[in-house]
């Protein structure tokens, strides 16, 4: 048998393939953290459920950023990281919350289980979605932000057909093209985005503390801000503005 020529080598050291699947172990974790949130669901316990689903969210918010830093794509090309991405963010995002909502007792009862259906479904749809992203860092339709959704749900806890309407019109605005602006990453106003996420963020973990207890300016806060996010680009189309 002959000797393994330098193009049966692996390209990269161990410890660096270690590293990167180090990563990917990261952004499954947010997999397992789907279930326990889901555990927590089925018990009803529903600030704990969030608290989990910010949890996930957090994992999601780094594992980017350091798979870039490792080039864990180009380590590891076997294994995609972009598709793990997608299949835990199909469950924190999309899943879990769906079950939330439909067991939330806060909707139409007839009308639930298709909305929770819908949910799914327009959440599967839009992740397998070539166009979900823009080249500016915007979204393309309503983007699947179900977990965001279900809090505003129990945040406000709407009159059962308000509350199902307003989630008619999210699963339709799934798949209309308006664009959403990714609040990381969008270039125009960059620092004021980051900082009025971290205000929703910190607010959102008050309300998720007291049990969505909230006091009403807080409560405002985090509907303008999320209103902000939303409909930022819209606002800014109209006006005739410019993105950039």
């Amino acid at each position: 048998m002959s000797e393994p020529g330098p193009q049966d080598q692996p390209p990269f050291p161990a410890t660096m393939r270690m590293r990167a699947f180090g990563v990917h172990i990261f952004t499954a974790l947010g997999g397992a953290i789907a279930l326990i949130a889901m555990l927590e669901a089925v018990r009803e316990h529903w600030a704990a459920m969030f608290g989990w689903l910010g949890v996930a969210l957090l994992v999601d918010g780094l594992d980017g950023p350091i798979a870039r830093r490792l080039k864990v794509g180009d380590v590891l090309p076997n294994w995609s990281g972009d598709t793990l991405d997608l299949v835990v963010d199909f469950l924190t995002y999309v899943f879990v919350p769906a079950y939330a909502i439909t067991a939330s007792g806060l909707l139409i009862p007839l009308a639930t289980p298709l909305l929770g259906a819908a949910i799914v479904i327009s959440g599967a749809l839009y992740f397998s979605d070539r166009r979900m992203k823009t080249d500016d860092n915007h979204f393309r339709g309503f983007p699947a932000l179900w977990n965001a959704a279900a809090f505003y749900l129990f945040l406000l806890k709407p009159p059962a057909a308000i509350g199902s309407i307003a989630l008619a019109i999210l699963v339709v605005l799934t798949f209309v093209p308006f664009h959403v602006m990714h609040p990381l990453r969008t270039t125009r106003l960059r620092m004021l985005n980051i900082v009025l996420l971290v205000i929703w963020g910190l607010l959102a973990i008050f309300a998720i503390v007291t049990n969505f207890q909230t006091p009403p300016w807080a409560t405002a806060a985090i509907c303008i801000i999320g209103a902000y996010i939303l409909l930022s680009d819209v606002l800014i189309r109209v006006t005739g503005g410019s993105r950039t």
